[in-house]
């Protein structure tokens, strides 16, 4: 196909997969693998290098985080209205890949400008590639979960290399070919790299897109041109205040109280021309937005306190192996989304056709509760603590797998999700406020990080005691939400109409 192809032509292919979702799928990839990089190495090099404390070393993870989600949905927003998914996202790539350059440059001196510059990069690229998979698939087709569940794996696919990047910095990994001074150079530096391989893969792929992710205006006229340059140069001028914003979380706490409101109120508003029928799904989504917030606040320990944790708790054996703990708890979960991935999205496939698929609603609940024993495992590590406060890390590892399977019953089938549940007109918002969820989860996921971390004179064996305690708080707090969430499911199926 090429770029002249219809939407229809695009959306009537034949076999599981649509060919156009392979060149999404690597442009994903990559720009996946930047992003999970940095996010493996931030509070790391903030305790060790920037030295800070470690409470807040969580807090300013939550809220880096939470600043490149709550972006998607400002990405999400300009995609739909001005400058359509493929322009979106080529801009951010392109931010992305000057934040990881300053951090390259000097990531001591250039920290949160770089930091900045990849969170509003972030926010244009990662809602609107996920917009053009979902438009790939006509309304009602079967097989959209399992394209997001391959899409997924191309996530993880990314996310399973960036997060060895770390072991660079670390000196784990090269150290007889990279200079001690230039690891962290090259681990940031690596980051940008990908980005542009990225970035010349959508080159290539966008033109079997067809009328996939263009502009929703008429760019022939001049005044349209100037609207999207304005986008542009604002970005650019947003980028000093987005850097002071991050650096003072207190600034965070105050644009999350903001965005979540404005939302939920342009979201109204955008309800006021829908009909019935579609505020009832617009109901239904916000269900899961909402939910996807508990979930993500948990789930991103990882990013935070697992990290922490791993550094100083956490033995380098793996079945007998020597490994970086921090390379293990950034990237196994990702190994075991590509391995079990495709094999779900198959399963989920042939469970469809013999009419006995969970609907979206089951599986997110099924979700909290994969959740919760994921984190009695993490607690469960107290019990192979030895005298110094080191656990095992094949109990770290056995967690993981655990979280896997919680993770692919909930967040591409959100993703998926969104795309069924909005309006044409709305899916790049809607995909927007899933982010944005999943910024409120981050910035939450923060506190919760800070509110189990170990104050300074804590040894290594309180430190032990102290976060397992809080993973097996924050287990129960997920089997309560999964229960919840599957008392109300009739309520919510209701909400969805014919869509499963």
């Amino acid at each position: 196909m090429n770029s002249t192809s219809t939407l229809s032509e695009i959306q009537d292919f034949k076999g599981t997969y649509p060919k156009q979702i392979w060149g999404l799928f690597f442009s994903e990839m990559w720009e996946r693998f930047s992003f999970y990089a940095m996010r493996g190495m931030l509070t790391y090099f903030m305790v060790y290098h920037l030295m800070m404390d470690e409470k807040v070393a969580n807090l300013q993870y939550g809220a880096t985080q939470a600043w490149v989600y709550a972006f998607t949905f400002i990405g999400g927003l300009f995609a739909d209205k001005l400058l359509g998914f493929r322009r979106s996202l080529f801009w951010g790539g392109l931010l992305m890949i000057t934040g990881s350059l300053l951090l390259a440059y000097d990531p001591k001196n250039l920290f949160f400008l770089g930091i900045a510059f990849n969170i509003v990069g972030t926010g244009f690229f990662k809602p609107n590639i996920s917009s053009m998979v979902g438009q790939l698939y006509k309304d009602g087709d079967y097989r959209r979960d399992a394209g997001f569940l391959l899409f997924y794996s191309g996530i993880n696919l990314g996310a399973f290399f960036g997060g060895f990047v770390i072991s660079i910095g670390k000196g784990t990994l090269f150290a007889d070919t990279i200079p001690e001074k230039l690891r962290w150079n090259v681990a940031f530096g690596l980051a940008a790299i990908v980005m542009i391989i990225s970035l010349i893969n959508f080159i290539f792929t966008k033109r079997k897109l067809g009328p996939i992710g263009a502009s929703p205006i008429d760019e022939t006229k001049k005044e349209n041109k100037w609207k999207q340059y304005a986008v542009y140069a604002g970005t650019l001028l947003l980028i000093p205040a987005i850097m002071k914003m991050v650096a003072d979380t207190q600034y965070t706490d105050w644009f999350m109280y903001l965005i979540g409101p404005f939302s939920i109120i342009y979201l109204l508003y955008e309800m006021t021309k829908n009909t019935a029928a579609e505020n009832k799904k617009l109901g239904a989504a916000f269900f899961f937005i909402i939910f996807s917030v508990v979930f993500w606040a948990i789930f991103e320990q990882a990013g935070g306190s697992l990290s922490l944790f791993a550094a100083s708790n956490i033995n380098n054996k793996l079945l007998g192996i020597n490994m970086d703990p921090n390379a293990v708890n950034n990237s196994v979960n990702s190994l075991f989304v590509i391995i079990f991935a495709p094999i779900v999205g198959i399963l989920f496939i042939k469970m469809a056709r013999v009419k006995m698929e969970p609907n979206s609603v089951i599986k997110f609940g099924l979700g909290f509760l994969l959740l919760g024993l994921a984190f009695y495992t993490f607690y469960s590590i107290r019990f192979s603590a030895d005298a110094k406060g080191f656990g095992s890390l094949n109990l770290l590892a056995l967690g993981y797998f655990v979280v896997t399977f919680a993770e692919l019953f909930l967040s591409p089938i959100g993703l998926s999700i969104m795309t069924k549940l909005a309006p044409y007109r709305l899916q790049g918002f809607m995909m927007g406020m899933w982010f944005l969820a999943s910024a409120y989860g981050q910035y939450v996921a923060g506190l919760f990080g800070a509110s189990i971390s170990p104050d300074k004179n804590a040894d290594n064996l309180q430190k032990m005691m102290l976060y397992t305690q809080g993973y097996k708080d924050f287990a129960l707090y997920a089997v309560i939400a999964g229960i919840i969430l599957l008392a109300i499911s009739p309520f919510i199926k209701k909400l969805m109409q014919e869509v499963k």
